[in-house]
């Protein structure tokens, strides 16, 4: 896929979930998330800092870099000084004035990634990623942060075909979430076959795998990001792929553990 495809998927992903907040009241933007400590604003403070962040990354990699190491030095002070870095900022505007900041780091990120060609690394928190690789990652924290807002407010919204890309990116991952964990990689292949939401079937991995999950694309994106326990998902799988998907992480940073089984359906 065209690193353009990705940046327009992209663009469509955050339009959808800024019109779900956009419509929200100011009591609305409180209301608690099951990230902790978090509420609506917090999750759409987050996802602002890390689309200024993304932008700075494309267009002024030594002004990011200087970024990079207020956040590692924030690290090291524990979780409280990351949220003054990335959220404190952001804390003290009204809904209004937050989401016109998060429109305003969304036109940035619009704007540079422009520049990107198929083949272009961009420096990022960790390694260089490939520029479809970044949109990809920014895509997937749209989705699943917009699914803690959902779930907070206890609304619905309708699936897209953009779970491809969240889709790939949890398959791709697979090894990493065990590495993370200071855990050996099984070598064993996995065949996951998924029903898309426009009725499609995605596949990854050999057709000839042993091991199997089966389901819908949305299940399997929930439970990657870690916003679904498998448990509580119509996805099929077999013993190895059951391993996998209990540890599962589809984004960077220190392993963590999704919700438990019964507490988000």
């Amino acid at each position: 896929m065209d690193v353009t495809q990705v940046r327009s998927d992209l663009l469509a992903e955050q339009h959808d979930l800024d019109e779900i907040v956009a419509a929200l009241g100011p009591d609305e933007w409180s209301t608690p998330t099951s990230s902790p400590r978090w509420n609506v604003a917090d999750q759409i403070a987050h996802l602002t800092f890390f689309d200024y962040s993304a932008a700075r990354a494309i267009s002024d990699p030594s002004a990011f870099g200087r970024d990079v190491e207020q956040l590692a030095a924030a690290a090291a002070e524990g979780d409280a000084a990351v949220e003054q870095v990335t959220l404190g900022e952001f804390r003290s505007l009204r809904p209004d004035e937050l989401l016109e900041r998060w429109r305003e780091g969304r036109r940035l990120l619009a704007e540079a990634s422009l520049t990107l060609d198929n083949d272009t690394r961009i420096g990022w928190y960790g390694p260089s990623m490939g520029s479809k690789s970044f949109l990809t990652a920014r895509l997937m924290e749209t989705w699943a942060h917009g699914q803690d807002i959902v779930d907070a407010l206890e609304m619905t919204r309708p699936p897209t075909d953009r779970l491809r890309h969240v889709a790939q990116l949890g398959f791709i991952t697979r090894a990493w979430s065990y590495i993370n964990r200071g855990m050996v990689a099984p070598d064993e292949p996995v065949r996951v076959e998924l029903t898309a939401p426009s009725g499609a079937v995605w596949a990854f991995g050999p057709e000839d795998a042993s091991e199997s999950v089966t389901g819908p694309a949305e299940d399997f994106c929930l439970v990657v990001v870690q916003r679904r326990h498998l448990d509580d998902t119509s996805l099929v799988v077999s013993p190895l792929a059951r391993d996998w998907l209990l540890h599962a992480q589809a984004f960077a940073g220190r392993a963590t553990d999704g919700p438990p089984a019964g507490s988000r359906t």
